[in-house]
């Protein structure tokens, strides 16, 4: 029975991200089979009928290829967040997704943005920078391990290729360098070690002098 809350944790591990992968494809074949056209239920910057796009934009993809290239990296680091982060995985998922796509609706030029990019920024941002701030080993080494696969993606937050919605991919950039300065003393964190009176069988007094049995002298 207690081995009952472990398994659903690591199964969730993989669920979680399989599912939202799953459902994204479903959207993208819906799309394809009935000859729908979602894009403009992105993100529309800086329209009210725009703003619907902050919560649906990144459900929609513009074609095979680039639901494709987003599909991998976000199985990857959403299965890495929930695994090393679990104590704010679904914060930083659920919130982060949400001013994604609110800053990109703030900045973006005008023109219908989409894609779960922003998401897959927010993920590498938010790994790559809390690795650094915690200073735990463990989690920097999976952070040097997200720089080696996916580092690259840091020039696509410029506006570097066309038809690239780069505004999407700085907010998520962005938010997820927030969220892992704001949960950087949240979940596993590097701790110094320190010493308990117990564990201290000596001190010096007022004269320099080194004196043992701490507990009894004080």
């Amino acid at each position: 029975m207690n081995n009952i809350p472990q398994l659903k944790f690591k199964s969730s591990i993989i669920l979680i991200p399989a599912f939202f992968v799953l459902i994204i494809w479903l959207v993208y074949l819906f799309e394809i089979y009935f000859g729908f056209n979602f894009n403009k239920f992105g993100v529309f910057p800086r329209t009210l009928k725009g703003l619907r796009g902050v919560f649906l934009t990144h459900f929609i993809h513009g074609d095979t290829k680039h639901l494709f290239n987003n599909s991998i990296p976000l199985f990857v680091l959403m299965s890495g967040i929930l695994y090393f982060y679990r104590e704010v995985a679904l914060k930083v998922l659920i919130c982060g997704a949400f001013f994604t796509g609110f800053f990109t609706w703030l900045i973006a030029r005008e023109s219908y943005h989409i894609g779960a990019s922003g998401i897959i920024y927010l993920l590498f941002s938010f790994i790559l920078f809390s690795g650094i701030l915690r200073k735990q080993y463990r989690l920097m080494a999976f952070s040097f391990i997200v720089i080696f696969l996916y580092g690259s993606m840091v020039w696509y937050v410029l506006p570097i290729k066309e038809g690239m919605s780069w505004e999407g991919h700085l907010s998520g950039f962005l938010v997820g360098f927030f969220f892992a300065v704001f949960y950087r003393n949240r979940g596993i964190v590097e701790e110094e070690f320190q010493f308990s009176p117990s564990e201290i069988d000596f001190y010096f007094d007022e004269n320099g002098n080194l004196v043992e049995d701490f507990e009894e002298k004080v």
